[in-house]
């Protein structure tokens, strides 16, 4: 790579943080729900069905309250992956805008962010709207992260200082992103899918994040950050 990215941008579940949030939200769940919610999940995630189908059945069999939403939102940042912060600061110290475009909920999303560093502004992810009472009404329509082909929507629209940019993703709408990036690189070290396997031009397995860093920056940056003590251990994670 010889031009330098702007910006780096990242899916949340099973990307930057090992766990799927709707898989934390069916603990919430009658036990009878469970089996049929996490199918529904594998299949969006697998390409085999329409995500805004899957979207609206799951949030309307789950129906999360306010605060549900604060715990998966913490269990998020205590299951990050290895070396998250490492890599969103040597982004960030490399002057890099760093961001998360998630069909995931945005509060959960949320806490991740903040965890990391990263600006409340690049963080895109699905709002839902509760009752005074905490109570689940309804997930914000108006988002296109719900449905398939929303992460370019979102792409688009982000400012043009934001570009080049790459996209890191494990999952199929992640990998939808093809194209219309700079560079799109399926993360496989949480979850190996073979769908985005499939696609991607690049795909990576190492468990640290640290694993994408040489598809993102030119070689003069490695050599910035290698040069770096804060910094100069991490480059060694990404062939771990």
């Amino acid at each position: 790579m010889q031009t330098p990215l702007a910006a780096v941008y990242f899916d949340c579940d099973s990307t930057l943080t090992a766990i799927e949030g709707v898989d934390e939200l069916l603990a919430f769940a009658p036990a009878a729900l469970r089996t049929d919610i996490a199918a529904l999940t594998t299949r969006a995630m697998e390409g085999s069905l329409p995500l805004a189908d899957v979207y609206e059945s799951r949030l309307r069999l789950l129906r999360p309250r306010q605060e549900q939403l604060d715990v998966v939102g913490a269990l998020y940042v205590q299951r990050l992956v290895p070396d998250a912060h490492a890599v969103v600061q040597a982004l960030q110290h490399l002057g890099k805008h760093v961001g998360v475009i998630s069909g995931g909920l945005l509060v959960p999303v949320q806490h991740v962010a903040a965890s990391l560093g990263i600006p409340a502004a690049n963080v895109h992810a699905v709002p839902v709207r509760f009752a005074a009472n905490g109570d689940y009404v309804d997930f914000d329509r108006a988002s296109p992260l719900w449905r398939n082909g929303g992460k370019i929507e979102v792409v688009r629209n982000l400012p043009q200082d934001h570009h080049p940019l790459a996209f890191v993703g494990d999952g199929i709408t992640d990998a939808e992103t093809i194209g219309h990036v700079a560079r799109f690189i399926g993360f496989g070290g949480v979850v190996a899918r073979p769908a985005v396997r499939a696609r991607a031009e690049h795909f990576v397995e190492t468990r640290s994040l640290a694993g994408i860093l040489p598809l993102v920056l030119t070689a003069a940056e490695r050599a910035r950050l290698a040069s770096d003590g804060r910094f100069a251990a991490l480059l060694s994670q990404a062939i771990a």
